[in-house]
């Protein structure tokens, strides 16, 4: 299965992450309930916010059920295996994107130039 390209973009909506994945909004809440690594939190608004690392999971789940047949049992025990092996390897990137780190470095820099600012006065 070819997994859609994710826009860059830090949080989305359940109703973005649906039509991203192809997944209907009531299967992602149930999904949520039975694979703890799909735990998306909540705004203040108590609506949920997606990030990149959750769509990949609902990506990763989706293949594992509709693609190889795995049980909703069988498909837990795959993505735990998969999350071991790679924090095994000491690939368990929080920021997986290379623009998402651009980002995060220049708002750093950004904020420490403001700092030196401050101090200035």
């Amino acid at each position: 299965m070819e997994w859609p390209e994710i826009p860059e973009k830090f949080f989305f909506k359940i109703g973005e992450v649906s039509g991203l994945t192809g997944v209907k909004s009531h299967v992602l809440r149930y999904w949520e309930s039975e694979f703890p690594s799909l735990s998306p939190p909540k705004n203040r608004s108590a609506q949920r916010v997606y990030r990149r690392k959750d769509i990949e999971t609902i990506l990763q789940i989706k293949e594992l059920l509709y693609d190889q047949n795995y049980t909703i049992e069988g498909a837990r025990k795959r993505i735990r295996e998969l999350k071991r092996a790679s924090s095994r390897r000491g690939q368990l990137d929080l920021f997986p994107s290379a623009e998402e780190r651009k980002q995060i470095h220049a708002a750093v820099r950004d904020l420490e130039r403001a700092l030196v600012l401050l101090k200035k006065k």
